[in-house]
């Protein structure tokens, strides 16, 4: 069993990153493959899931204990496989956004990541709200998350880039870091693009600046 690896990263795309580990290449799959550290000769460390299926292996990573936790926890709920898990970490911002929306059944905000509909947001929040001590949310960054959350209600009117941007400062970047990647983001998004999609391509904005 993998329980991390640490390495530079060699490549990107939008849904895996390759990690060199002493000469040998991992293909990881990430929530946010850009959102890892570029750094020339820094090293990464992810912390893994190893997922077996009668095809294949297949390793994915995330830059905290918490992430894996509840990305674990996700494919616990029927109907949830690893792909939807990874874009409910990777559309949520940070594993206390998720967490906190499930603490809160706050439905609106759960039905916003993609893959999820209404009876699925209410499945997760039934088989997990009582099983969430294994992720944090005692740290600064989930108050911040908290408060983003309890922000969603039924019936906002907000944008896919307006969650998208939250999610990214939630992330670390600036407001004026976000507002630079919008000008790059706008001409190639379209109306009815997620925020999952969204946060990839600012990723790759971001990434490039």
């Amino acid at each position: 069993m993998i329980d991390f690896l640490r390495g530079k990263v060699a490549h990107r795309e939008s849904e895996y990153a390759v990690l060199d580990v002493h000469g040998v290449g991992y293909r990881v799959f990430c929530p946010n493959p850009y959102a890892l550290s570029h750094k020339d000769g820094e090293d990464v460390t992810l912390y893994i899931h190893y997922h077996v299926r009668e095809d294949a292996h297949l390793l994915f990573g995330f830059m905290s204990r918490d992430e894996q936790s509840l990305f674990r926890l996700l494919l616990d709920v029927t109907g949830i496989g690893p792909k939807v898990a990874l874009g409910i970490l990777a559309a949520g911002g940070r594993p206390e956004a998720v967490v906190a929306a499930i603490s809160q059944e706050n439905l609106a905000f759960l039905t916003k990541l993609p893959g999820i509909g209404k009876k699925t947001a209410q499945r997760i929040i039934l088989d997990l709200k009582d099983k969430l001590g294994s992720v944090s949310l005692s740290s600064p960054e989930a108050a911040v998350a908290m408060s983003i959350v309890g922000s969603v209600q039924i019936g906002d009117g907000g944008s896919a880039w307006a969650e998208a941007k939250e999610a990214l400062m939630s992330l670390g970047y600036t407001e004026a870091e976000t507002d630079r990647a919008w000008l790059q983001v706008k001409p190639k998004a379209g109306p009815s693009d997620s925020v999952d999609v969204l946060m990839k391509l600012a990723l790759q904005a971001l990434y490039t600046m």
